[in-house]
């Protein structure tokens, strides 16, 4: 028996975890529902706790390089500590909110290049190695995001990529330590602009609208980056015509050199 402990201790005939979501689709500011079951290995075992989360794989820019990050920006603890019987099957139900931050990584059932999100799972077993599980999930847009990013298919704007970047954007109601960017390339009648990089920070109540423009060079001018950003109620945006908006910035940023 005391053998079998050492090997339940290193990983060997210990307990193991698994995580099943009720739905892996969701909103910022909703809820996913799941359950942990934990399966127990050939002895007992003590369990010191169980907790769920959000994971992001985030660039992060250093000095002369940059790399890729796995930040858990929420957590929640299932219970305190127990024993659990060799064999024996715990399961425990949860309801983990989504901050209203947190990034879209699927727009009209298409999943966003460049987003990696999911619940994490952590099971810490004492005198063992952390048991830790990832399930992805999808996270749509809330409507009014929607309302933008129609708007910018409408103007013709094309999909080029998505990113999480660590760092905070000024200006916003940002709490995360990291921000999505979606990037686009930009239909010929904005002839001045390389592409634009899109950035929703949401709360309960509205969001920041950022817009990065890379304005190509000019004549007598280097290229540039114009930024801009506006915000958008959650629940009263349905009265605004986004493309029009939209194109009224976007085509003084790509008429005007100097323009900023």
């Amino acid at each position: 028996m005391a053998f079998k402990k050492l090997l339940a201790s290193l990983g060997a005939g210990g307990a193991s975890v698994e995580t099943v979501l009720t739905e892996v689709n969701v909103v910022p500011g909703g809820v996913v529902q799941g359950e942990v079951r934990i399966q127990g290995g050939s002895v007992n075992q003590d369990i010191e706790g169980l907790a769920v989360g959000l994971q992001a794989r985030v660039e992060v820019e250093g000095q002369d390089s940059e790399y890729k990050q796995d930040i858990e920006f929420t957590k929640l603890p299932l219970g305190g500590a127990f024993e659990l019987q060799a064999q024996a099957v715990h399961a425990v139900p949860f309801g983990l909110e989504i901050p209203w931050e947190t990034p879209v990584t699927t727009i009209d059932g298409q999943p966003l290049r460049g987003m990696n999100i999911g619940v994490t799972t952590e099971l810490s077993i004492a005198r063992a190695v952390d048991s830790t599980d990832l399930d992805p999930i999808n996270v749509h847009p809330l409507p009014a995001q929607k309302a933008i990013l129609d708007a910018f298919i409408q103007l013709g704007f094309r999909f080029k990529n998505a990113d999480m970047e660590r760092g905070h954007i000024r200006g916003t109601r940002q709490k995360l330590p990291f921000y999505q960017e979606i990037e686009f390339f930009p239909p010929q009648q904005y002839r001045g602009i390389n592409q634009v990089e899109l950035s929703f920070v949401a709360d309960e109540n509205a969001m920041d609208v950022v817009l990065e423009m890379d304005k190509k060079p000019g004549l007598f001018s280097a290229g540039s980056d114009t930024f801009r950003s506006f915000q958008v109620g959650l629940n009263d945006f349905h009265g605004t015509d986004w493309a029009a908006y939209l194109n009224h910035w976007l085509s003084e940023v790509g008429s005007k050199r100097n323009w900023s």
